[in-house]
């Protein structure tokens, strides 16, 4: 038996570090999780040369949901991504709705079981997640939008939606630069200090003003984090809709129309990195 499923990254638009309320939104670059059947064991194997742990976990955890045995029914599991690790574009929650979602079916499809259903999938992924340290809220906003595609604001400590939608599917541009900025590492204190200021953008985003949340947003955690604002502020200077730090970093977004696509790309050309293109995705975690 063979399976694929396909996740996508999400961008941010309140970071939910500080308060525990955030806004997220799905993005077209995407991981792709392919699923063979084998011999008794559970092996993981991804494209990027990053850690499987988070993979493994997410396995186990579905294994253990359903009582199987890995001797019983072995599974290999590849991913490959055009998402950037550890880059604050939800590669990690991408990653795990993924595995989650691909080996649940596999194992309901040849045990005859229920598969999981959608909030099982987000919530089995978000503890697995947890458990391996590359979250710091649980990134019930990232899984979301990841999982449903469009836009999502949420309790990320209650997981609970406050809206959960569609969104225009505008271009978007990420700036990549040459580093990387693991979410786990980040000083959670440190941006807790902001909580008031990140309450005005999230107000904004309750409200459904998705882009001033988003550049507010964007300016609050590029301070707190030692980023450096003047990317985003160069993006709307050039003509975007909408910039601003995605996750804890290191990349940036940018809301953009078609005709303001070349100006933000030149306004970044200046700053060491890449500028990658993609757009909206509605879409969301889905059976190939």
């Amino acid at each position: 038996m063979k399976k694929k499923v396909r996740s996508p990254g999400s961008a941010t638009i309140i970071n939910a570090i500080a308060t525990g309320f955030g806004s997220a939104f799905g993005i077209g670059l995407d991981i792709q999780c392919e699923a063979k059947t084998t011999n008794g064991s559970i092996s993981c194997f991804n494209d990027v040369g990053a850690d499987n742990t988070l993979m493994e976990l997410c396995a186990k955890k579905v294994y253990s949901h359903y009582n199987i045995d890995e001797a019983d029914f072995g599974i290999e599991l590849k991913t490959k991504s055009s998402l950037p690790m550890a880059s604050g574009l939800s590669s990690s929650s991408a990653s795990s709705n993924a595995i989650v979602k691909v080996v649940s079916s596999m194992i309901s499809e040849e045990f005859d079981l229920t598969p999981l259903d959608d909030l099982e999938v987000i919530n089995m992924a978000i503890d697995a997640s947890l458990e391996a340290g590359v979250t710091i809220t649980g990134s019930f906003d990232d899984a979301t939008a990841s999982y449903f595609g469009g836009v999502v604001v949420t309790d990320n400590k209650n997981r609970e939606f406050i809206i959960n939608e569609k969104m225009d599917e505008y271009p978007i541009l990420v700036y990549m630069p040459n580093f990387h900025s693991k979410s786990g590492d980040s000083d959670p204190e440190r941006m807790k200090l902001l909580a008031p200021l990140v309450e005005t953008a999230f107000g904004f985003a309750k409200d459904k003003n998705y882009l001033k949340a988003l550049n507010l947003n964007g300016l609050i955690y590029s301070a707190t984090l030692g980023f450096n604002s003047s990317i985003a502020i160069d993006a709307l200077e050039a003509g975007a809709m909408a910039s601003g730090l995605s996750g804890t970093g290191s990349s940036f977004v940018a809301i953009v129309s078609e005709e303001s696509i070349d100006e933000v790309k030149d306004s970044w050309s200046k700053y060491e990195g890449k500028v990658i293109p993609t757009k909206v995705d509605n879409v969301g975690c889905k059976l190939m």
